[in-house]
C-alpha cells in the first residue's frame, strides 16, 4: 500500500465522509508536511507525526498537548 493510501486509509476511519475525500485529506497532509519539514528543518516524518496528532487530537474536539495555535488575525 502506498503513502497516499495509508492515510487515505486513515482519514476514512478518523471520519472522512468518502473515498475522495479521504484521498484529498492525505494528499493535503502530505503536502503541509512537506512543507513543515522544509520549513522547520524537521524530517518529513517528524512533521507528518505532529499533523496527524493535531488531526487526531481535532477530530474528537480536544487541543493535543504543547499546541500553541497562532494569535487570531484583526
Amino acid at each position: 500500500m502506498d503513502e497516499i493510501a495509508t492515510l487515505a486509509a486513515l482519514c476514512r476511519r478518523l471520519g472522512a465522509e468518502t473515498e475522495a475525500q479521504a484521498e484529498t485529506m492525505a494528499r493535503q497532509l502530505l503536502r503541509r508536511a512537506d512543507q513543515l519539514s522544509a520549513g522547520r528543518k524537521q524530517t518529513r516524518a517528524s512533521a507528518l507525526e505532529h499533523l496527524l496528532n493535531v488531526f487526531a487530537h481535532g477530530r474528537r474536539g480536544a487541543v493535543p498537548p504543547g499546541f500553541n495555535p497562532p494569535p487570531p488575525s484583526e
